[in-house]
Parts: structure tokens; sequence; C-alpha cells
């Protein structure tokens, strides 16, 4: 692994958890079984997250396989991302932005991840050189923002990141640039104890915007360290949002979406969207919540809030574009709006549509 900061452990299997967690042969087993094809990867920061005397921890859910995995359906590539691919690593599916898928690796295996089919798996859909990269924005002046992610942006070394940034910026049509990243929230030594990351990012930071989007989904994620690690990215006068995922089992609750709200504004993090668990192959059925009650704990979690946590999104996000859930009709309908859509041509981003997905 190319880490410029190492966590002190890295657990992938039942083993490595046994004594951390208490776990039982038939745990272990389990675990175990679910790795051979789902990896698992957890550092000592986030598993010390963990309950170990609730089996229903919600950090516990988000980490530690379970044997639903395995049972479950769905679709390996939940939104197109395969047929909006320029060349390997590189998506353009909307106009103004260009999507770097930069590594396949994270410090944490989530286990609702939606790119379950490539995250510590496979390296085929991730980048390789850039060169076509700079051949492609040269003709397609359109684009005006690049967002680096994977697997984890921050996962990549510091030489990467700086060979990213230094790239980016010099592109005059290019407004801003954003890191897709749980860094923050699974490792943040990563980004506390690396002067040298944060050295990096200042400098590219003066010459275009740098955003980071990264992704708390509960209370119990918002700890000291990741809120030391967001401070000193704030410093820097980088901005910081969340992307959130709404989680059967660990987040679906009006009153936890508001507590996790509270927590972000409160330390100057920007709520943006709240996303739809993608019905991804081993995540469907596990984590999805139904639309319409989604919708209703979304409202209820933003009634609770003041102005700026009110401002977030309930999105879905579909191989058409990402589709923002309005509310429900009298029908027992359901109201869709496209946030943005890939067919840029065919459909206004106005558009407004009754229906159930």
């Amino acid at each position: 692994m190319n880490l410029e900061y190492k966590p002190f452990s890295i657990y992938q299997n039942g083993d490595d958890i046994k004594d951390i967690l208490q776990l039982n042969t038939e745990e272990i087993s389990e675990i175990n079984s679910v790795c051979r094809k789902y990896p698992m990867q957890i550092n000592d920061y986030y598993i010390s997250l963990i309950d170990g005397n609730n089996p229903n921890d919600p950090i516990r859910k988000m980490s530690i396989p379970s044997k639903w995995e395995l049972k479950s359906n769905g679709t390996i590539d939940t939104s197109g991302e395969i047929d909006n691919t320029i060349f390997p690593g590189v998506q353009h599916k909307y106009k103004q932005t260009l999507l770097i898928l930069s590594t396949n690796e994270c410090y944490m295996y989530c286990r609702h991840c939606f790119r379950k089919r490539l995250v510590g798996i496979s390296n085929a859909e991730i980048i390789l050189q850039l060169n076509n990269v700079t051949d492609y924005l040269d003709k397609h002046p359109s684009i005006n923002n690049i967002l680096i992610t994977g697997g984890d942006a921050f996962h990549n070394s510091n030489d990467i990141i700086k060979q990213y940034l230094e790239l980016f910026t010099k592109f005059k049509q290019i407004d801003f640039i954003r890191f897709g990243t749980r860094t923050p929230v699974v490792f943040p030594n990563r980004i506390i104890k690396d002067e040298n990351l944060l050295n990096i990012l200042t400098k590219y930071n003066k010459k275009k915007q740098i955003y980071i989007i990264t992704q708390f989904n509960h209370p119990k994620e918002v700890t000291n360290e990741a809120i030391e690690a967001i401070n000193l990215l704030k410093n820097k006068g980088i901005i910081v949002k969340n992307q959130s995922v709404l989680l059967k089992g660990i987040n679906d609750s009006p009153n936890v979406i508001s507590d996790l709200l509270t927590k972000l504004t409160a330390y100057g993090i920007i709520p943006y969207y709240i996303f739809q668990c993608r019905p991804a192959k081993g995540v469907l059925n596990n984590f999805q919540v139904p639309l319409k009650e989604g919708y209703r704990i979304v409202e209820n979690a933003k009634s609770l809030q003041n102005g700026q946590g009110k401002c977030i999104k309930y999105i879905l996000s579909h191989d058409s574009g990402k589709i923002e859930i309005i509310g429900e009709t009298m029908d027992n309908e359901m109201i869709f709006k496209y946030h943005q859509s890939r067919e840029y041509e065919s459909f206004s981003v106005n558009s407004v549509f009754k229906g159930l997905l």
C-alpha cells in the first residue's frame, strides 16, 4: 500500500479482530466467508469506535462483513459508470465534471459501498496515466471541475496527489478541484500527522479552490480526532462538504440524522447530499430504506434543524443522472426532479416528474 502515514494495524479478516470484538467461532467463519468475495479492511482507529457490547453498533455495521452481503441481489454498476467511462479511470457523465478513479484502495472498506465491484478487488477501472486526460480536457472546454475519487483519494501517496494538483491547476477552464475521501472520518491521522499533505493542499488551493467531499454517516463518527482533521483543512482555506448515505439500521431515524446534521454544521462542515443507498450487488436489501420512508426521515430531520442544516438534498443516483427526491403526492406517488442529467440536451435540470422507481 502507498500510505504516507501508516496506521498501527490494519485488520482484514475475522481472525484479526476476534479478540477485539470477542467473536465466537461461527462469527469468525462468517466474516472470513464474506471476505473471500468482498474484502474487509479496517484500521485500529475506526475499530476503536465500535461498542463491542452492542451487536447493532452502527460503526460495526458499516465496517464488519455480514453474511447478508452474500445473499444480496443487485447490480454491479448501479449508476452506469462503465457506460460513462472514456478510458480506464476517467468518467464523463455530467457536462461540466470529469471524474478520476485514482485508486481502488480505502482506509476502511464500507460494507454499503456502491463500488463493491472495484474497491479492494480490481484495478481495471483505475487511471494508469494522465496523458489522455490532458488531451481530453483540451477537447472539452465545457469541463470546469475535476472530481478525484476512488476508492479513497487520500489513500494515494502525497506525490500522486501533488501530481494531480500540478496538472489540473494549470488548466484555465478548471474552476475548482474536489477530492472524494472518507479519510477525515475513518483515519483522521492521515491528515493530522502529515504536514506534507497539508502543505501540498495549501499550495495548490491558492491556485484553484479545493473542496473535500467526505462522508459522515453517524454522529459517533464525529470524534475529536475527526474534527481536528477537518479544522486543519478548513484553516488552509479548503472547503469541506458532507455527503451522507441513508442506511437501514444505522441512521434511518430523524433524530440520528438531525443529531448528525447539528454536529456537522456546528463544526463548519457543509451538509450537501443525503444519498439513497444504491442497489449494488452485496448491498441491496441490507442497507436500503424504502424511498417513501427515507423521504419522511429526511424531512423530519430537516424540521429539527436551523437554516444551515436544512440545505441538504435527498438524492437518488441513477444511470440517467442525479435525481432529487422532492416529495409525495395525494395519489400515493412520489415527485422527483433531475438535479443533474447525463443526457444534458435531452433533459432540463428543471424537469419534474411523478412516479415510482
